[in-house]
C-alpha cells in the first residue's frame, strides 16, 4: 500500500468519482497498489494491461496507424489509452502508462529506456500528458512510473472541486 493510492482512493471518494486504470510498461502494478488500499471498490472500476500494440488497439482503442507510425511509446499513445480505459469501462477518469523499461529502446520509435508517458484523461483541461525521463533498471523505472502515474492522478483529482 503505497501513500499516493491511498490518496488517491480517498480523494476520489471525497469527489465522488470512479477512475480506471489502462497500464503496459507498469503491467498492472498502478491497480495492483490501487486495490491493497480497503475501499478501493468504491471508486475503482477496473484496469487493462495492454502490453502489446494490438491489444492497445483491440481493447483501448489506440489508432492501429498511429501505433504501427509512431510504436506504443508517445504522449499521443498514453493519450488514447487514457481516453480509451475511462470509456470502455465508463469511468470519470482514466490513467494509462506507456514507456521503455529495458534494458533496449523501443524497436519502433527507438526511445531509449527509462521514457515513459503517462496520461490522465477526465480533467476539467483535457486529457494531460507527462513525459518523465527516468533513471535506473527496469524494476526502478517500472516502480517510479507506478509512483508518478498515482501523483498524476492525484494531481488531477486535486483539480476537481
Amino acid at each position: 500500500m503505497s501513500d499516493e493510492a491511498l490518496a488517491v482512493v480517498t480523494r476520489a471518494r471525497d469527489l465522488g468519482v470512479t477512475f480506471a486504470i489502462a497500464e503496459s510498461l507498469t503491467g498492472g502494478a498502478v491497480s495492483s497498489d490501487v486495490v491493497s488500499i480497503p475501499g478501493a471498490s468504491a471508486v475503482f472500476r477496473g484496469g487493462i494491461v495492454a502490453y502489446d500494440p494490438m491489444a492497445k488497439h483491440d481493447l483501448l482503442e489506440v489508432d492501429a496507424a498511429l501505433l504501427a507510425s509512431t510504436g506504443s511509446v508517445s504522449g499521443e499513445v498514453a493519450t488514447q489509452m487514457a481516453e480509451g480505459v475511462a470509456r470502455r469501462l465508463r469511468a470519470d477518469f482514466g490513467v494509462a502508462t506507456t514507456g521503455v523499461a529495458g534494458p533496449d529502446p523501443d524497436p519502433v520509435s527507438g526511445a531509449k529506456p527509462g521514457t515513459v508517458f503517462i496520461a490522465v484523461s477526465g480533467t476539467s483541461l483535457g486529457t494531460l500528458v507527462r513525459e518523465l525521463s527516468l533513471d535506473g533498471d527496469r524494476a526502478d523505472i517500472r516502480s517510479r512510473a507506478t509512483r508518478a502515474a498515482l501523483q498524476a492522478l492525484g494531481d488531477a483529482l486535486s483539480m476537481r472541486d
